[in-house]
């Protein structure tokens, strides 16, 4: 019996989380210009060599990185979301940041711009302060540490 064939969504879908997990590579996926934002870069990146670097320094903190879809991505041809969660143990640094052996568990969704069938530009979604109080590196939501810090922040106390 024969497999249905993929949506076109689906194949760039699944062709975007294996780059990122190394099992690919993101020319199979992107466009040659294709720019990327996310929390965790201070500017945006240009390029595949840029974007294949940025994946591979986050592979190198976490070894056993899984990407996983969070839900099937959904769009329009023109524009995609692409729902994921990632898990695994950083126990690399990252830049400056020493490794934390702590499991690290986000869930976060790329909008991206499609061209000619492949990522032209690409934004990811995640929350930046989940990911470091799950490394330990600051206080949990909620804890006198976050409000303390919030005051220093010029936020305010929070109820």
């Amino acid at each position: 019996m024969n497999k249905p064939a993929r949506a076109p969504l689906e194949e760039l879908a699944s062709a975007w989380e294996a780059a990122w997990m190394g099992s690919g590579y993101f020319s199979r996926c992107c466009t040659p210009d294709v720019h990327y934002e996310d929390p965790a870069v201070n500017e945006p990146l240009r390029g595949l060599e840029d974007l294949e670097d940025a994946a591979a320094a986050l592979r190198s903190a976490f070894p056993d990185l899984r990407v996983e879809r969070a839900t099937p991505a959904f769009g329009d041809g023109r524009q995609a979301c692409i729902p994921w969660r990632a898990l695994g143990n950083h126990t690399g640094a990252i830049g400056t940041l020493p490794e934390t052996d702590k499991f690290v568990v986000l869930t976060g969704i790329h909008y991206v711009e499609i061209e000619d069938d492949r990522v032209r530009r690409a934004r990811g979604f995640w929350d930046l302060y989940d990911a470091t109080t799950q490394m330990g590196l600051l206080p949990q939501r909620g804890s006198l540490g976050e409000t303390a810090l919030l005051m220093l922040r010029g936020f305010g106390l929070r109820r």
